[in-house]
């Protein structure tokens, strides 16, 4: 996971009923991180088999979009370009089904065990959520800010547990950011709490999602209320100091990815000794499947737009987009990333 290499495997001849995709462009953020992470116990490294011999690799999924180069499908003609969830690679071969004026499904058989949400691919001719001027911060924000959406929808349909905070660690973080963009949008009355590291704080202050920013030090001085805890930073110590001093006034404790890779413990472990509730993962596309159900992908879709755009123009100038090339910028963006060395106010756009 904190290594990684090049591997050149050859294409092979193309499937009847698929297609070959060229992978154009894709983002490199925190969001990946966590794909490597928990990537065993959620089935991430399943996504894109590497068809190598050689033992232990893996290769790490990101969003981004790419462009049909030969297809034996057909609905689905050589030049269209689609977003959706890519390999860590220059090419990708899908079978599309379910296939509509405004996405498709890969209905290659070892991606059918994984969520649906990773499987859909976005037909940009047809998409409601194009914008050819905004391609590299639909990467670089898309899917973080829509894990963000889900779990304010998730926490008004629980009204909040009955707390009047919520308490986000990693703040600066990209999936921090959309939670606090659209609790503010959509849950107003509860406050709106960042903690990050020192070095982040006037970034995280600078976008305007939150009422207070704090460093982590500060948590035993937060004044104590009814609150729920978002850790997007998986760190055991960090998540132990909140539970220990909230303890029965924290009425939810949120687990959400793990961006502080050395001190992930609080995935599992003894998290459930500590005092107040018990931390509770969010895997957030079973979320995304029952938020579908209940209200349709049309009306899913405006309902996700509309606090989208509001992100956008809130974020708009606080994040650097800095476009590299070639795998070998991916490869080291990754291991950059994974070693916490990374601006949260850079986003990294990389065309393989």
């Amino acid at each position: 996971m904190t290594h990684a290499q090049l591997v050149e495997v050859p294409s092979g001849e193309l499937a009847e009923g698929s297609i070959r995709l060229k992978v154009e462009s894709f983002s490199v953020t925190a969001n990946n991180i966590t794909y490597a992470v928990v990537g065993d116990g959620f089935g991430y490294w399943n996504f894109f088999p590497p068809k190598t011999d050689e033992e232990g690799l893996g290769i790490v999924p990101m969003w981004g979009h790419a462009v049909v180069t030969e297809s034996k499908c057909a609905e689905i003609a050589v030049g269209e370009r689609v977003y959706g969830y890519l390999p860590m690679g220059t090419q990708l071969d899908v079978v599309p089904g379910n296939i509509s004026a405004a996405s498709f499904s890969d209905m290659t058989d070892y991606r059918q065990p994984m969520s649906p949400v990773y499987n859909s691919y976005n037909r940009l001719a047809a998409d409601p959520e194009h914008d050819p001027a905004r391609e590299n911060e639909r990467m670089i924000y898309g899917p973080l800010f829509k894990t963000g959406f889900v779990i304010d929808y998730f926490m008004r349909s629980e009204d909040w547990f009955g707390a009047e905070t919520v308490i986000l660690t990693s703040a600066s973080s990209k999936t921090a950011m959309g939670l606090a963009s659209v609790a503010k949008q959509n849950s107003p009355g509860i406050k709106r709490i960042g903690l990050t590291s020192p070095g982040n704080v006037d970034f995280t202050e600078s976008t305007g999602l939150y009422d207070e920013v704090h460093t982590y030090d500060a948590i035993g001085t937060l004044p104590i209320g009814p609150c729920v805890t978002v850790d997007f930073a998986g760190n055991a110590d960090v998540l132990g100091k909140l539970h220990h001093h909230f303890t029965d006034n924290l009425k939810y404790s949120c687990l959400v990815g793990a961006t502080h890779i050395e001190a992930r413990s609080s995935m599992g472990g003894d998290a459930g000794a500590l005092p107040g509730p018990k931390p509770t993962l969010f895997f957030a596309p079973d979320h995304f499947v029952s938020f579908f159900k209940e209200h349709g992908p049309a009306k899913g879709g405006q309902m996700i737009a509309k606090t989208w755009h509001a992100f956008l123009d809130a974020v708009d100038g606080t994040v650097a987009i800095e476009v590299h090339e070639g795998l070998d910028a991916a490869r080291a963006t990754y291991l950059e990333m994974i070693s916490g060395k990374i601006d949260p106010a850079k986003g990294i756009v990389v065309k393989p």
